[in-house]
């Protein structure tokens, strides 16, 4: 499997983070977004909508979108409840966190780490929108150890991606104790070192 990706994009971390934990064998591919990479006519025929993360199988198929990937990945693993309501649990945190979630925590980070802009340039709703969503996450995690019971699931491992590196687009979660107590047991399950 080749997965091509981006280390610096959440997105395609989630997919090299879940093959980690499965211990599936991979070949990262790395291409520069900003270099137009995800747009050359070579990569276009894998994913024609140009994006990463994109995975191509042994048997030359190929899946885009990050959720999707780590939802086939993961199928028959302990990422995914055995019970279908929790199941379903878990797909409503990954629906949720690419639209509102990702558009926002993810779309700030972009402006300051890709494009280089400040803090103070940023969209005001976009900064709003972010606050929205990191506070339903620490609604969620007041009552529970995970965002689906006391395991670490694929809605987890989605969230992760840019919850950790929220400061990174301009928010701060010092009043968010049961979301830095989430990143930083959800890193621990994965063995990853804390964000910086």
């Amino acid at each position: 499997m080749k997965i091509y990706g981006d280390l610096n994009s959440g997105n395609c971390l989630k997919v090299k983070w879940v093959c980690d934990s499965l211990a599936l064998p991979y070949t990262w591919i790395s291409i520069d977004i900003l270099k137009g990479e995800s747009r050359t006519s070579q990569f276009l025929k894998l994913n024609s909508a140009g994006q990463v993360p994109t995975v191509e199988f042994d048997d030359g198929r190929t899946l885009a979108q990050s959720n999707a990937i780590i939802r086939y990945l993961a199928r028959d693993s302990d990422l995914v409840p055995a019970d279908a309501f929790a199941a379903a649990r878990m797909d409503e945190w990954l629906f949720w966190e690419q639209f509102s979630h990702e558009p926002y925590i993810a779309g700030c980070r972009f402006q300051m780490v890709y494009l280089g802009k400040p803090a103070s340039d940023l969209d005001p709703d976009k900064i709003k929108r972010g606050y929205a969503a990191l506070a339903r996450m620490e609604h969620e995690l007041a009552a529970t150890r995970f965002l689906v019971g006391d395991a670490v699931t694929l809605a987890d491992i989605a969230l992760l991606a840019y919850t950790r590196l929220a400061h990174q687009g301009g928010f701060h979660l010092d009043g968010y104790a049961s979301l830095r107590r989430w990143i930083g047991e959800t890193e621990k399950s994965l063995g990853l070192a804390p964000a910086r």
